[in-house]
């Protein structure tokens, strides 16, 4: 029985979070990528919250002119700025079951540039 392919990311994502797991020293950074839109959440697993969010959909990115991957660049870029506010400059990379390739590793080198360690 072939899997579709929202099946297998699924699987793959279970299987990344019996690994990856967000604390109050670390946080998660998890990212939700749509056919249009890209998606990103500083988790603290521990406690169940969300402690910083971006998305391609804030009104400071969804102006923004360019292609997919450079729209995932800014909201790294957006969702480092708001950590480090927060007083977070450390987390553990989530990928949420995606290839780290295209718009999730833009999304990541957006994080970085801005000052997030992995």
């Amino acid at each position: 029985m072939a899997l579709t392919k929202n099946e297998r990311r699924l699987r793959i994502k279970s299987r990344i979070r019996k690994v990856v797991s967000g604390t109050e020293a670390r946080p998660r950074l998890a990212v939700y990528r749509s056919n249009k839109e890209i998606y990103a959440q500083i988790v603290d697993d521990v406690t169940g919250k969300t402690l910083v969010a971006a998305s391609s959909r804030d009104k400071d990115i969804s102006s923004a002119k360019g292609n997919k991957s450079e729209v995932a660049t800014l909201v790294g870029k957006s969702v480092a700025e708001k950590a480090i506010k927060a007083g977070i400059d450390t987390i553990s990379f989530d990928r949420g079951g995606y290839l780290y390739h295209g718009r999730v590793k833009s999304l990541a080198e957006g994080a970085r540039e801005a000052g997030l360690k992995f």
